[in-house]
């Protein structure tokens, strides 16, 4: 990542919350504690943020605070190929007529082109997947109920009643922040609490994450690796990975280009 990138996203960060440690700036743009050690110091000097004791706050802080992680504005113009290829293979899974629940996020929303000549039925709590469906396509949408958190656009409710119970759903498709040997990882509690409601929903757990996150982590744990079915990744995963998911027993897919490659089954 660029420092003019990396310096968009601690802006991004220390605007969604009081505070960014080091540790999470690390974790959001994948550079070492001295490399963002440096950028906080440039962005202090010019007076983007403030420098405090192991990390960044910014200069007026948040009125609201957001979720953890980088912005959906940010997130969608990182890896944009391989996000694509990746969708592109999570639609092919689909079928006409199937309920499926899509969770929020850059690399999901690129679904939302291939299936845009699909009739299915929809559940998705991202604002950007639900209104590109409803405009440029005939599948049915359904929405939960929540609350809006513009940052990532998508809606999140700490409420059993949000109609998310009473969708069932053929496939689950999400993303996530890292994946290692501990499962699923995610970066905000909120995050997670919605994400399991959804999982319930689904009868197969379909992963959609590029190469770059089998070395991300976080210190929160989403779900095991044997919840999931079907990990679907680009040609950058490594030979480690992909023994990882195997001795899981998850079915690998590697999306390259137009094409996609299966390994393993669940």
């Amino acid at each position: 990542m660029h420092e003019t990138e990396r310096h968009t996203v601690i802006l991004s960060a220390v605007q969604d919350r009081p505070f960014a440690s080091v540790v999470d700036l690390c974790g959001l743009t994948g550079a070492s504690e001295a490399t963002i050690r440096r950028d906080i110091a440039t962005l202090h000097m010019q007076k983007k943020l403030r420098r405090v004791r192991g990390g960044a706050e910014a200069i007026a802080p948040p009125q609201f605070v957001g979720l953890a992680g980088r912005t959906f504005a940010v997130n969608e113009t990182i890896r944009i190929d391989e996000k694509q290829a990746i969708a592109r293979a999570a639609a092919e899974l689909c079928e006409d007529g199937d309920p499926i629940i899509i969770n929020g996020g850059t690399t999901t929303f690129q679904m939302v082109h291939p299936l845009a000549n699909r009739r299915m039925q929809v559940f998705t709590n991202s604002f950007p997947i639900a209104e590109h469906l409803l405009k440029h396509s005939k599948n049915t949408v359904m929405l939960p109920g929540g609350a809006i958190y513009r940052e990532q656009n998508i809606i999140l409710s700490p409420f059993e009643n949000d109609v998310t119970r009473n969708f069932y759903a053929r496939r689950m498709f999400m993303g996530a922040q890292g994946i290692g040997p501990m499962g699923l990882m995610e970066g905000d509690p909120l995050l997670i609490q919605a994400e399991e409601k959804l999982m319930g929903q689904a009868d197969e757990l379909i992963v959609l994450v590029d190469s770059s996150k089998f070395d991300a982590r976080s210190s929160l744990v989403l779900c095991p690796l044997d919840r999931i079915d079907t990990v679907i990744t680009d040609a950058g995963i490594s030979d480690r990975a992909a023994a990882m998911l195997e001795a899981a027993e998850i079915k690998l897919i590697v999306a390259e280009g137009n094409a996609a490659a299966e390994t393993g089954s669940t």
